[in-house]
């Protein structure tokens, strides 16, 4: 059940009507919550593409199996996607705003669970501070909080983990010298 709580938490969509310039948030009022955060080295442009590049997601997360676009071009409000994820089949998520390079929030329902999932980058000295928070509300959620919170946390954490080590991820040097 671990690997289902997990591929819901990573896959689930938002559903919410918000087109005005205020930042589309997760809902605060959801009994699942999760925020994580960390310090990626690596260009803000590279961070951002590999995130969004949703049809890229299965070469660098493990849990994911598939991931295709329903909509041609780089996501925008209303940009959506079907994916499969730790043995979640067909979730659709939905892009609901984007502020290129700077933040991205998607969601929808999956398997009786409304999910929001908002993504925001941050330039720091050292590279870029990815910060991720997620939101979980439906009767399944209501049925199994303990659960399915360790579940999301775990869940970001891994995404979070993946991501960096994707987009610190070098090239190898050609090595010069007798030993090359």
């Amino acid at each position: 059940m671990f690997a289902f709580a997990t591929a819901l938490l990573a896959a689930l969509p938002l559903t919410f009507g918000s087109s005005g310039p205020a930042p589309v948030g997760i809902d605060e009022k959801a009994p699942v919550i999760s925020r994580d955060d960390i310090v990626i080295h690596a260009p803000l442009d590279r961070v951002w593409r590999i995130q969004t590049d949703v049809e890229g997601w299965p070469a660098w997360q493990p849990g994911v199996s598939s991931s295709v676009k329903r909509t041609p071009g780089p996501l925008r409000p209303g940009s959506s996607w079907v994916w499969s994820t730790e043995g979640l089949e067909g979730i659709t998520s939905t892009v609901e705003q984007v502020r290129p390079g700077r933040r991205i929030v998607w969601g929808g329902p999956a398997q009786g669970i409304t999910a929001v999932h908002v993504w925001t980058f941050t330039p720091v000295r050292s590279g870029v501070r990815v910060h991720t928070e997620e939101s979980w509300s439906g009767a399944p959620v209501d049925a199994n909080t303990a659960y399915l919170q360790k579940a999301l946390d775990a869940s970001l954490d891994a995404w979070l983990h993946h991501l960096k080590q994707r987009a610190e991820k070098r090239h190898p040097q050609p090595r010069y010298g007798k030993h090359a």
